[in-house]
């Protein structure tokens, strides 16, 4: 017990650490499908993804976060670093009990521990507050109670559940281990179907459609929405295709890392000796699976098959512990040296380096959204030239302040040759300014435009009356629409003598500045 104890409280220390250390972009879900709408939910404003006004989300996370703000603000303690930190913190804990059942589910093998917390892209993503990163808790809670021996166990069906109407691509892998299950069984297959699946499903799906109908303001069956958008419309070809192999020649490896090499060990040896290792082959086959469907559909993203990683790691735990029995003590000390090597490079990097200034620059926002009062005595108005969803929105600033940013809906209508407010923006900088941004009277321009810096070259003109105020690092590799900095440009009277500081000596210049850029 007290073994168990002290497991449990490692994982709560690595995943609440990762709060902290991992202060970098990943993609705009974390924010925009979780924050933005507990924040709506909360206090009443915000953005709405047309995600939210469509009903293809469910309301079931981004409310959970938002009775920690309500809370909050009960207590007088809603400042925008406990509604950033507290979520995360939340989903943390979340993930480390998850954690905790892994290595329960792993017969407390120490490797099942070791590849779980050296995992670069778990570490990554643990405590982001990403479905995804809820859908995999819930997983690795439901395999821990699955009953993989003569157990007639069912517990498993209610995370399960819960996962499905979240996010109902989470059915993918459950599908070959429910047949399993049921395969199994000594109950008539009708009798577990309807006492138990059907059960658990009327449980689950009322509390849910309940849920979302009620904050949607009308009825709503959100998984039914998500797959007509998602499948029977296509809606997720807008956001990129990729061919069909990409999981298993980019994504896989990707996320698995220098996990790839005893992944790949493991899985010969499952299949050469399949009887001897039966549930290595049944996660190996529920691995294939998933992969295969998610194969089948044009738009592919890491973080879709973050769900069958801990599958992955458990197939490779097992691996592990085998042959280290046999194998000397130096080989075993090397092959853990090198996993832990190999995943903390990619997790420092991406975690403390890479996409930072999109999140850092927030923190200047909230100060001057508060603060900033113009020559007309007008409060500050944000606009955020950069592609759309580059940054989180209210719930990182908590002020109802003007905002804007460039809109990237799909062709929802069928309109022809459909282009978002984003790629018209990009096609013609320029243009697009002078169609959508007041030139006179000069009060009514953005009081400060957030932008990459690659982009200043092509507004240079609009910029005129602009000077920088701040810059961010947010990338050591930049594109044609993502720079290397994050700039804040401050309107400014070019009529009027100014005694403008170029940026790096303002920053050296002024300890404060220095500070809130930081955090």
């Amino acid at each position: 017990m007290l073994l168990l104890n002290k497991v449990l409280l490692f994982f709560v220390a690595l995943r609440v650490a990762s709060v902290f250390l991992v202060r970098t972009w990943y993609v705009p879900d974390e924010y925009w499908q979780s924050l933005e709408v507990a924040h709506r939910l909360a206090f009443g404003y915000g953005h709405l993804t047309w995600e939210w006004t469509e009903g293809i989300r469910s309301y079931v996370y981004p409310s959970l976060i938002a009775g920690l703000y309500k809370l909050l603000a009960l207590v007088n303690l809603d400042c925008v670093e406990l509604l950033v930190l507290l979520p995360r913190i939340l989903q943390a804990l979340l993930s480390a009990y998850s954690d905790y059942r892994f290595y329960l589910w792993s017969n407390k093998s120490k490797w099942s521990a070791f590849v779980l917390a050296t995992s670069w892209f778990w570490f990554y993503t643990a405590s982001r507050t990403l479905s995804n990163t809820l859908e995999t808790s819930l997983t690795v809670i439901a395999l821990s109670y699955f009953p993989w021996g003569a157990s007639e166990c069912t517990k498993f069906l209610l995370p399960v559940a819960l996962s499905v109407f979240i996010r109902p691509t989470s059915a993918i892998p459950w599908v070959p281990l429910c047949l399993y299950h049921l395969k199994k069984s000594t109950h008539p297959i009708w009798e577990v179907l309807l006492k138990r699946y059907l059960l658990y499903g009327l449980i689950v799906g009322t509390a849910t459609v309940g849920l979302d109908s009620f904050l949607h303001g009308s009825l709503l069956v959100s998984p039914y929405e998500f797959l007509r958008y998602n499948v029977l419309k296509g809606v997720g070809s807008f956001y990129g295709e990729h061919p069909w192999y990409w999981y298993a020649n980019v994504g896989l490896p990707t996320v698995l890392g220098i996990g790839t090499l005893p992944f790949l060990f493991a899985a010969v040896e499952t299949i050469r000796n399949r009887q001897t290792f039966k549930e290595r082959s049944i996660l190996l086959t529920v691995i294939t699976f998933t992969l295969v469907i998610y194969s089948l559909l044009p738009h592919k993203e890491f973080r879709f098959i973050l769900q069958i990683l801990p599958l992955c790691l458990y197939v490779s735990a097992d691996y592990l512990s085998r042959w280290s029995r046999k194998a000397s003590g130096k080989l075993v000390w090397f092959a853990a040296i090198g996993l832990l090597v190999g995943n903390v490079l990619p997790a420092g990097y991406l975690s403390w380096v890479h996409q930072r200034g999109t999140l850092d620059v927030m923190s200047s926002l909230q100060s001057i959204s508060r603060t900033y009062r113009d020559e007309f005595d007008q409060p500050a108005k944000l606009i955020f030239l950069m592609p759309c969803h580059s940054t989180p929105y209210h719930s990182h600033v908590h002020h109802n302040t003007t905002m804007r940013f460039l809109r990237c809906e799909p062709n929802l209508n069928g309109v022809e040759n459909y282009s978002d407010e984003a790629d018209t923006f990009y096609s013609d900088p320029m243009g697009w300014i002078r169609k959508n941004l007041p030139v006179h009277p000069r009060s009514a321009l953005p009081s400060h435009v957030i932008a990459f810096d690659s982009l200043e070259p092509r507004i240079k003109d609009f910029l005129s009356v602009y000077r920088p105020k701040e810059s961010f690092f947010h990338s050591d590799y930049t594109t044609d629409r993502v720079g290397g900095n994050v700039v804040i440009y401050e309107r400014f009277d070019p009529t009027k003598p100014t005694t403008e500081v170029p940026i790096a000596q303002e920053t050296a210049d002024n300890p404060a500045e220095e500070e809130a850029g930081e955090a």
